[in-house]
């Protein structure tokens, strides 16, 4: 579905639009819509990441000394018996 809306621009802005469309070999709406997507998914992605250096160092401490070699010793003796 397509909505229509009015923005209003400054002269400079607009030629800018114009030229960078124009390059592009796309309309202007096209050239916009894709603008707000890209910048969108970056704002999302910016986010993601934050929300890992938030969790980034939280487990630590939680698992501490662990002896792989020692823990695969145990599973094949409890499988043993």
């Amino acid at each position: 579905m397509t909505i229509r809306k009015n923005f209003n621009f400054n002269a400079e802005v607009v030629k800018h639009l114009e030229q960078i469309a124009k390059e592009e070999a796309k309309t202007q709406t096209q050239y916009l819509e894709e603008l707000i997507e890209k910048d969108l998914r970056k704002k999302k992605i910016a986010k993601k990441l934050e929300a890992l250096k938030r969790l980034k160092g939280s487990a630590m401490g939680k698992i501490v000394n662990i002896d792989l070699k020692q823990i695969r010793l145990e599973r094949a003796i409890r499988r043993a018996k």
